[in-house]
C-alpha cells in the first residue's frame, strides 16, 4: 500500500531522495518533468502511459514514477475509465497566475466583448509560445456560423493571423528562430511555404498595421489580427477578429483589420506598453 504511506513517512523519503541524488539528476528529473506536462497539454483527450513515455523518450517506470508524483501535486490526473493521464487543476492554477501577473486578459477582455459587438465577429487574444501562437482568451460571436479557437488551443505562427502579428513585431533573429524550430508546414494550399514569401508577408503586415490570415489556416476561415505591446515595445500579445469568408469580404478586410489595430493600441496603451513599430 505505498500509495497510502503517511504524509511524514513521504516527506522522510523524499528528504533521503534530495540527498542521495546529484544535482545534475535533480534538473533532469525537473526537465523530464516539464516535458511530461508539455506532452499532456498538448492532446485533448489525455495520453496513455506508454504513449507519454513514446513521445517523451522515457522508460515506461521511469515516466509513471514522474506522472505519479506531479499527481501527488495535482499537476495531472489519471482517468481509470479511460486509462489516460490529464493535465490537472494545478497546471490551470499556475497558468492563471502567469496571465494574472501581467493583467492583460482582464484589461482585454471589456475591449473584446466591444469589439465582438460592433463588428459581429469572434474575437481572440493570443501570445507566442515555443515558437506557436496560443489562444489565452476569446468571446464568441452570436451567429450560429463562427470560427472558434478554444483558450489552450495552439496554431502555427506563419498560417494564423495573430502568428503572423506577432512575428512581424518580432526582430529578424526571433522571426528565423521559429522558422528553424518549426518549419513552414502547409495547413492549407493558401498557407505561406517558402521564407521569403513569409519575409515579404510581414513587411506588408508592418506596414499595414495588421495581419491577414485569408484561409491559410483553415479552408473557408479569415482573420484579421494585430500585435499588443508591452513596455519595452516588445509582442506581449495579439488581438484577432475571425469568422468564416463568406462574411469577411475583400472589401471588410480593411475595415476590419483597422478596428483590430485600434482597439489592440487601447489594450497597449492601458498595459502601460509601446508600439514603436509605428
Amino acid at each position: 500500500m505505498r500509495m497510502q504511506n503517511s504524509a511524514e513517512k513521504n516527506a522522510k523519503a523524499g528528504r533521503d531522495t534530495e540527498a542521495a541524488e546529484p544535482r545534475g539528476d535533480t534538473v533532469q528529473s525537473l526537465s523530464r518533468a516539464l516535458n511530461l506536462l508539455n506532452r499532456l497539454a498538448e492532446s485533448d483527450q489525455g495520453l496513455t502511459l506508454s504513449e507519454a513515455a513514446n513521445r517523451t523518450g522515457l522508460a515506461i517506470s521511469t515516466a509513471h514514477r514522474l506522472l505519479s508524483t506531479l499527481q501527488r501535486e495535482n499537476f495531472v490526473r489519471f482517468e481509470p475509465e479511460r486509462g489516460v493521464w490529464l493535465i490537472g487543476v494545478q497546471a490551470f492554477i499556475v497558468g492563471s497566475a502567469f496571465l494574472r501577473s501581467r493583467e492583460l486578459t482582464g484589461i482585454a477582455r471589456p475591449l473584446m466583448r466591444q469589439l465582438m459587438e460592433r463588428s459581429g465577429e469572434t474575437v481572440n487574444l493570443a501570445v507566442e509560445d515555443r515558437g506557436e501562437a496560443i489562444y489565452v482568451a476569446q468571446i464568441e460571436c452570436r451567429k450560429t456560423m463562427r470560427a472558434i479557437a478554444s483558450p489552450g488551443g495552439r496554431a502555427a505562427m506563419h498560417a494564423s493571423g495573430v502568428g503572423k502579428a506577432l512575428l512581424a513585431a518580432m526582430t529578424e533573429e526571433e522571426v528565423e528562430r521559429v522558422i528553424r524550430e518549426r518549419g513552414l508546414p502547409e495547413a492549407t494550399p493558401r498557407s505561406i511555404a517558402t521564407r521569403a514569401r513569409l519575409k515579404a508577408e510581414l513587411q506588408v503586415t508592418r506596414a499595414r498595421g495588421f495581419a491577414i490570415d485569408d484561409e491559410e489556416n483553415a479552408i473557408g476561415l479569415r482573420c484579421v489580427a494585430a500585435a499588443i505591446f508591452d513596455e519595452t515595445g516588445r509582442p506581449a500579445a495579439a488581438l484577432s477578429l475571425s469568422g468564416p469568408k463568406a462574411r469577411i469580404t475583400d472589401d471588410l478586410l480593411s475595415p476590419l483589420g483597422d478596428q483590430v489595430r485600434a482597439v489592440a493600441g487601447q489594450i497597449t496603451n492601458q498595459i502601460g506598453g509601446v508600439n514603436l513599430i509605428r
